[in-house]
């Protein structure tokens, strides 16, 4: 695997202001870093930038070029937000639309349409993060079953999609499900399941394990409190490849008072910070959101608490807060 930098990290609606903040922002971490050579990214485009670029005739290679010029190279792109992702209050609606939609199907087969063209000449393989299929409360109150049913089609048929595109380019692009917490797919279990009982294939069809794989996110499976080891080797045994993994750590509190008070900091209003909490009996404990977690906590909640917070890796302690490093 190749290390690249996300740039999700900052803003972009539309392809002009992509372009915009990722010279601004990734040449002089480009300078830095590697002088004298490229900075790998992986691309975030909103749907609408993605729309944007595939209406331009040569926009992909173009954007390629432009980038390249100035040391940046594309090698993967990140399909998980679909909207804007730096709005005032993101939360939930960075889950939208789920993949029982045929929005999210449409947009990232737009997204594995202009790879080819992002890529530096040469490359035969690419990967497109994605979400894992949705936020587990929206399919539940959707009907979790019918909702399962119609991501796995759509799934399918993005597969399909895939083949026809290796055949018509010669490269291999991979979606690849990103387990979080809070989603239908948030443990190595969960994404198991999905692929041995909604993913299997067919005779006469293309293999969804060629097309379909996994994006782990440490932060994530750590928030979870999911054995990093473990996981991989979960996956490696099922036949599922891991194409994309996203490093970074963890918030940590010990469950004390002064430790609390800390993690309150990282409430806010825009994105959401699934926490887990662990009690000294081992049984975990799962709250949508930090704000949820401190209520119940400040009336006494025991334990080690993961938030869901990306920290660099580098990082071991944040005062009285820990990381998961």
């Amino acid at each position: 695997m190749l290390p690249a930098y996300c740039t999700n990290v900052v803003a972009g609606r539309t392809i002009k202001e992509t372009c915009e903040h990722v010279e601004r922002i990734f040449v002089p971490v480009r300078d830095r870093v590697s002088p004298n050579g490229m900075l790998p990214l992986g691309l975030w485009l909103s749907a609408r930038s993605a729309e944007q670029l595939s209406e331009s005739i040569g926009g992909g290679a173009e954007l390629r070029d432009r980038l390249a010029a100035q040391g940046l190279s594309i090698v993967t792109l990140n399909g998980f937000p679909y909207q804007d992702f730096h709005g005032s209050e993101v939360k939930l609606r960075v889950y939208e639309p789920h993949w029982a939609n045929t929005r999210r199907a449409l947009h990232t087969q737009r997204l594995a349409d202009l790879l080819p063209d992002l890529l530096a000449p040469g490359t035969r393989t690419a990967s497109i993060s994605t979400l894992p299929l949705g936020w587990r409360a929206l399919f539940i109150q959707e009907g979790c079953g019918s909702s399962i049913g119609i991501a796995s089609a759509l799934l399918e048929q993005t597969v399909r999609h895939l083949a026809r595109l290796e055949d018509r380019t010669g490269i291999r692009v991979t979606v690849d499900l990103e387990p979080e917490p809070g989603c239908m797919l948030d443990r190595a279990a969960d994404v198991v399941s999905f692929f041995e009982h909604a993913l299997q294939a067919r005779r006469g069809e293309p293999d969804p394990r060629r097309y379909i794989g996994v994006c782990h996110d440490v932060c994530h499976a750590a928030v979870m409190f999911e054995d990093q080891r473990a996981v991989l080797r979960a996956y490696r045994a099922a036949g599922i490849s891991v194409n994309k993994i996203q490093v970074s750590s963890a918030v940590v509190a010990n469950g004390s008072a002064e430790s609390l008070a800390a993690l309150a900091a990282f409430s806010e209003p825009r994105y959401l910070h699934q926490t887990c909490v662990r009690a000294p009996d081992g049984v975990v404990k799962f709250f949508e959101d930090l704000p949820l977690a401190l209520s119940v906590g400040n009336q006494g909640h025991a334990g080690e608490w993961r938030t869901h917070f990306h920290v660099p890796i580098f990082a071991t302690h944040m005062g009285c807060l820990g990381t998961t490093q």
